[in-house]
């Protein structure tokens, strides 16, 4: 952070989340961190959830380098296949970054997290480079859901011990009706007939917005801009919506 006033107002900020040590935390399970995290901020009312963002970080071979991690110490970085952290805008101007395995501060400002943890695109070959998937808590915690199977080995073991808690799913969606064929179109929904009977318009029951879903990891780690929630971004684009420098 360069500057007098951006370090002040790091000073005076006051971090949207208890110590790293009283986080919800699990190795290796840092989407349902991070998900427990905005659940934590939505529960407490101290910033308002729209002010924060779950952030996947992959590409398209799902190898990406990331520095000062706690898996990795020392100077080289971690090569994760994603990695998820949570992005705070808050209404003072500044943006900081809450990742519990970094050994960087908890939170960190967004400025020093990407000159640390990021390094620049330049310095790494274009096969390695981080892609930015941006949704808002809210968000978040409404779409996303992990059966944990992409924790377990082909016999069935964890590799990683799972949480304590149950698996977050969604669910609780009423159904609706859709009613002729344009909207069954829309929807991309089978057409049914309504009893065969002429002069009736076309009636698709389905649901408002995503269907219930116990495992949909793969639409947040993936990059691809058609897939998922949020906005996907390169590391360029990704500071400048967010950071004050540029990279």
């Amino acid at each position: 952070m360069e500057g007098d006033v951006p370090a002040a107002a790091a000073a005076r900020y006051q971090p949207a989340s208890p110590p790293r040590d009283a986080c919800v935390y699990n190795s290796c399970y840092c989407e349902e961190n991070i998900w427990k995290l905005c659940e934590y901020i939505k529960n407490h009312d101290q910033y308002p959830l729209e002010e924060c963002y779950a952030v996947f970080i992959s590409n398209e071979r799902k190898m990406i380098p990331i520095w000062k991690q706690q898996a990795r110490p020392g100077d080289g970085p971690v090569i994760w296949d994603y990695h998820v952290v949570l992005l705070h805008v808050s209404s003072g101007g500044q943006s900081f970054i809450y990742d519990l395995d970094t050994v960087l501060p908890f939170p960190c400002p967004f400025d020093t997290y990407v000159e640390d943890a990021f390094k620049s695109d330049e310095d790494i070959h274009p096969q390695f480079r981080r892609k930015f998937r941006v949704i808002r808590a809210d968000s978040y915690l409404k779409n996303f859901a992990s059966d944990r199977s992409h924790m377990k080995d082909s016999s069935g073991n964890w590799r990683e011990p799972p949480p304590s808690y149950p698996c977050i799913e969604t669910g609780g969606r009423l159904p609706c009706w859709v009613c002729s064929p344009l909207c069954a179109g829309f929807w991309k929904l089978p057409l049914r007939s309504t009893g065969g009977i002429p002069g009736l318009p076309l009636l698709v029951s389905t649901s408002l917005g995503i269907p219930d879903s116990k495992m949909n990891l793969n639409d947040f780690i993936s990059m691809d801009p058609e897939v998922g929630w949020g906005a996907v971004y390169s590391l360029s684009e990704f500071v400048h919506r967010f950071g004050s420098q540029n990279y």
